[in-house]
């Protein structure tokens, strides 16, 4: 499976922001995804994931409220909606995949995109 993310930019604190991320291969459909992401400097941290099937769903906590994990099987795509944006969103994006259920550690994915920047100005 490859996974490629778009979506990333530039945008002011309370914009918005989709990310997405399409995968290829005839697996993706029973895949738990995930995104990550890590801020300069930072080591990269869970942000949200989603089972193959959408019936469970995770967020860390400074993002819940904020931000939709969803897919489209049919699209082979994953997205993450980003509402209320802030500085401390800022960080390098990343999504994963894992035929195994989703967790909030990297081990268990064995797919990684190459990563979307994401910057929030004040």
């Amino acid at each position: 499976v490859q996974l490629v993310e778009s979506g990333g930019g530039l945008v002011q604190a309370g914009g918005s922001l989709r990310l997405s991320c399409v995968a290829s291969g005839r697996t993706f459909s029973s895949y738990s995804m995930a995104w990550f992401r890590q801020a300069l400097g930072k080591e990269r941290e869970f942000v949200a994931a989603i089972t193959w099937i959408g019936s469970t769903i995770g967020y860390a906590d400074s993002v819940k409220g904020r931000f939709t994990i969803s897919r489209d099987n049919a699209k082979n795509t994953l997205y993450l909606q980003m509402n209320s944006l802030k500085p401390e969103d800022t960080a390098v994006y990343y999504c994963a995949g894992t035929p195994s259920l989703w967790a909030r550690v990297e081990s268990v994915y064995n797919y990684w995109g190459q990563e979307t920047q994401v910057t929030v100005s004040s």
